[in-house]
């Protein structure tokens, strides 16, 4: 039978999403679930491994429920997935060792913090093109075989597999078969060197971390594994795979060095394609691995932001002064400033440029005049702030002028946000008509490890714009707002240590 669809498989921080696409990357279907979140303890976040799965299965069978197609017509299925965060589990028994570690976890920042008084940031940074941080996957790991009590044995016995969460729904839609990851997940974690593109055995051994529980490395396209027949009555090819802000870019067809983009979710991602050899920033910036495809290397620049949506999330459900995001957005445009309100979202550390693990979030200039308008204003300005804080650096970094930026994520619905992210980088900003470029780009890395398109000038050439945001503020105002903004960062640093 002739085939007519991908499945994308988004599993994000929030929840899990599956959308399937046609040939001509529309979404026909898609399903969403969400995730319970655990905080055990303070700067602690975890996941329930069995819920990633539990939810994607869930949203696979309602998709194609819903869509009545012949799985037989599906050519391959795609993952995206939240990076970083860790999941160790028992190969035999197939259960979980211990909750998955969010990313956004803090519980090893004074591990990251010893490492750096010992003098590893150099050697980490030029081999995996990342900073030594909390985030990353190698000290979760660490964290799990030194904390939870039989691991450290049953790895000796060769029970114990380690990944990623695409590691870990790859080896449960196949029942087993593949412990695989691609590099662009791999690059995350501490552990892989980035110019060799192999697992390094020195951070291995820095970190004590036994070779043999990490996945194989795959590229991001091509096929990687097959689902088990009973998962969804045959045998599918799972040819894509990539984290998800690298198949955001990847979606958003940042196919030539110099393009760029942002992802609107629960964290930002400010993603710049800097070609087939990685360069060392001198700003904070990520060196990351975007895709690689048949055997060659793309690398981007990356600026992560922790908060982004999760930002107008606290809001919501924090000090609870809005009801929905759409309230925010409201609430901003009823005001002409933030009166001169500053939020940083510093809840869980700062990112580029800053990398404080101890940073945390303020609201500064609040006055007996400040109103919720004003916070709910200065929230969203935040998302915009941050995310000139990575362009800046990128554009230092490369030597590149960045004309524009493509945007996506949830937070894009917002034309306030946009807006006000094109006055403040005094650049466009361009939204597509797909803003759902997670799944899309896992559902193009899929397609074309399977056949389905034949090359990347074919993707290429179906993004379309749904509408440019240009800047309309002068330089002067642009200089002073972003000065007050950078004032009030330097007040939210160190505060926890």
């Amino acid at each position: 039978m002739k085939k007519k669809y991908v499945l994308a498989i988004d599993q994000g921080t929030s929840g899990s999403r599956v959308i399937l696409f046609d040939y001509s990357g529309r979404v026909l279907q898609s399903a969403h679930r969400e995730l319970k979140q655990f905080f055990p303890n303070p700067g602690w976040v975890e996941h329930d491994p069995l819920e990633y799965i539990d939810t994607t299965l869930t949203c696979l069978k309602e998709v194609i429920q819903k869509c009545k197609i012949d799985v037989s017509e599906i050519a391959s299925i795609g993952i995206a997935n939240q990076r970083e965060t860790i999941i160790l589990w028992d190969k035999e028994t197939g259960k979980p060792v211990y909750n998955a570690i969010v990313w956004q976890c803090r519980r090893t920042a004074d591990y990251c913090s010893s490492l750096k008084e010992n003098g590893y940031d150099e050697l980490i940074n030029e081999k995996t093109g990342l900073v030594i941080d909390a985030y990353f996957s190698a000290t979760k790991i660490k964290w799990i075989i030194d904390n939870v009590a039989g691991v450290k044995e049953k790895i000796k016995q060769n029970k114990i597999l380690a990944g990623n969460v695409d590691s870990w729904l790859i080896w449960n839609l196949s029942k087993g078969k593949y412990h695989v990851t691609d590099y662009s997940n791999a690059s995350r974690t501490l552990l892989l060197n980035i110019n060799t593109l192999n697992w390094d055995d020195e951070l291995l051994k820095l970190f004590d971390i036994p070779a043999c529980i990490l996945p194989k490395l795959k590229p991001s396209s091509g096929v990687m594994a097959y689902t088990d027949k009973n998962i969804l009555g045959i045998e599918i090819a799972i040819a894509g795979d990539a984290g998800d802000q690298q198949a955001a870019l990847f979606g958003q067809a940042c196919f030539r060095s110099g393009m760029a983009k942002n992802t609107y979710g629960t964290a930002l991602a400010v993603m710049m394609n800097i070609g087939d050899k990685p360069i060392k920033s001198k700003n904070g910036l990520l060196t990351d691995l975007a895709w690689v495809i048949k055997d060659k290397a793309t690398y981007a620049f990356e600026g992560i932001i922790f908060n982004g949506g999760s930002t107008i999330q606290w809001l919501r459900d924090g000090i609870k002064i809005i009801n929905d995001a759409r309230e925010c957005d409201i609430l901003s445009e009823k005001v002409e400033d933030t009166g001169n309100v500053y939020l940083v979202p510093a809840f869980t550390g700062l990112c580029v440029p800053y990398w404080d693990m101890y940073a945390r979030g303020i609201i500064i200039g609040i006055t007996r005049g400040t109103t919720r308008e004003h916070i709910c204003r200065a929230a969203e300005e935040a998302i915009a702030y941050q995310t000139a804080d990575a362009i800046y650096a990128m554009i230092s970094d490369s030597s590149i002028d960045i004309l524009s930026m493509r945007v996506d994520g949830g937070a894009t619905k917002s034309d306030f946000l946009l807006q006000f992210q094109s006055d403040i980088l005094g650049i466009n900003i361009e939204r597509p008509k797909i803003t759902e470029m997670t799944a899309l780009g896992a559902a193009y890395l899929a397609g074309l490890g399977a056949g389905f398109w034949d090359n990347m000038e074919e993707l290429e050439k179906q993004w379309e714009i749904d509408k440019i945001y240009k800047p309309s503020m002068d330089d002067k105002k642009r200089k002073e707002l972003y000065a007050g903004w950078k004032n009030a960062v330097q007040r939210s640093l160190a505060w926890a240590k």
